[in-house]
C-alpha cells in the first residue's frame, strides 16, 4: 500500500463522524440562541438589502422603459384603428346624407302633382354645365322613355327649365337662369303679368312689369299660361329683391343642387316646337303618304 492511501483513508474514516459532530452542534446551537441565528440572518439582509436595491432599481427602469414602449405602440394602433372606423363612419355619413337629400327631393316631387298632367318621368341629372355662359343640365332621360322636346321640367315643387334637346337615352333641360330662358309669369298677389328672363345668375330678373307695379319682396311668382310653354299657375319662385328696375325672384326648385328633376307632359310641347324638328307623318304601309288635308289643299 503506498504512502499517499493511507492519509486518504484515515480522513474518510473521520469525516463522517466529524459531519455528524458538527451537526449536532449546529442543533444544539440553534435551539439554545434562535435569536442569535435570527440576528445574523437580519445582518446579512442588511448587508445585501443595498445591493438588491442597486440591481433592482435598472431593472425596473428597464420594465418600465418597455411597458412605455408597449404603451406607445398601442396607442399607436388604437389610433390608426379608431382614425379607419372614423373615416369609414365619415364616409357612411356622406352617403346618408346624400341618400336623404335624394329621398326629401323625391318625396317633394311625390307630393306635388300639377293639374294638367299626360304623363311624367323622372331622370337623374348627369351633367351640369355649371358654365359662365350656359345653365342647363344632362339628364338620363329621352326619346326611349317618351321625352319630347318642349317638355316642362320641374324640380321639387317648382319650375326648372324645359327641354330643350332629347337623344334616345339623354335629355337637356334649360334652367330658368339661363341667359336664353324667358317665362311668362304672373305676380300671384298683384296678378301682374311679366316675364322672367335668366341672366346666368342664380336669381333671374323679371322684365316687361307695368310702370307702376306694386310688387313687393316677397311675393310668388307663378308661370302665366301664355307663350305654350308652360300652363298657368305653376310655382316659379318668390320675388326676392327690388332694386329700382331690376327685380330678381329665387327659384322654387333648387337649381345649383339639382338631382332629379321631372319631366312632365302638358300636352303643349309640339306648339313650342319649330315647324323643322317637328316629326314627320309617317308613310302608311303600302308605300303612300298619309295626306295633311290642310297643307294638300293648298294651291
Amino acid at each position: 500500500m503506498s504512502r499517499l492511501a493511507m492519509p486518504m483513508r484515515a480522513a474518510q474514516r473521520f469525516a463522517l463522524p466529524l459531519l455528524v459532530i458538527v451537526s449536532v452542534g449546529l442543533i444544539v446551537l440553534g435551539k439554545a440562541d434562535i435569536l442569535l441565528l435570527e440576528r445574523a440572518r437580519a445582518d446579512l439582509n442588511d448587508f445585501f438589502a443595498p445591493l438588491f436595491e442597486a440591481i433592482a432599481q435598472p431593472v425596473g427602469v428597464a420594465a418600465s422603459g418597455v411597458r412605455r414602449i408597449e404603451d406607445h405602440f398601442t396607442v399607436y394602433e388604437e389610433n390608426q384603428r379608431l382614425r379607419e372606423e372614423n373615416a369609414r363612419l365619415l364616409q357612411w355619413q356622406e352617403v346618408a346624407q346624400r341618400l336623404e337629400t335624394e329621398n326629401e327631393e323625391l318625396r317633394q316631387m311625390l307630393h306635388f302633382t300639377p293639374q294638367g298632367v299626360r304623363g311624367y318621368i323622372t331622370g337623374r341629372v348627369i351633367a351640369n354645365s355649371g358654365g359662365a355662359f350656359l345653365r342647363n343640365v344632362l339628364v338620363d332621360v329621352g326619346e326611349r322613355q317618351g321625352v319630347e322636346r318642349g317638355q316642362a321640367a320641374l324640380g321639387g315643387e317648382g319650375v326648372a327649365g324645359r327641354v330643350t334637346e332629347v337623344g334616345s337615352r339623354a335629355a337637356r333641360v334649360l334652367l330658368l337662369t339661363d341667359l336664353n330662358s324667358r317665362v311668362p309669369v304672373v305676380i300671384e298677389e298683384t296678378r301682374e303679368r311679366a316675364v322672367l328672363a335668366g341672366d346666368n345668375t342664380s336669381r333671374p330678373r323679371l322684365i316687361y312689369l307695368p310702370e307702376k307695379s306694386a310688387i313687393q319682396v316677397g311675393d310668388r311668382v307663378v308661370t302665366a299660361g301664355s307663350g305654350g310653354i308652360f300652363p298657368p299657375g305653376l310655382p316659379v319662385g318668390a320675388v326676392s329683391s327690388i332694386d329700382g328696375d331690376i327685380v330678381r325672384v329665387e327659384p322654387e326648385a333648387e337649381l345649383s343642387r339639382l338631382e332629379y328633376v321631372r319631366i312632365v307632359d302638358f300636352g303643349l310641347s309640339a306648339s313650342v316646337l319649330p315647324q323643322s324638328v317637328v316629326p314627320a307623318p309617317k308613310p302608311s304601309r303600302g308605300g303612300r303618304r298619309a295626306v295633311d288635308p290642310d297643307i294638300d289643299s293648298r294651291p
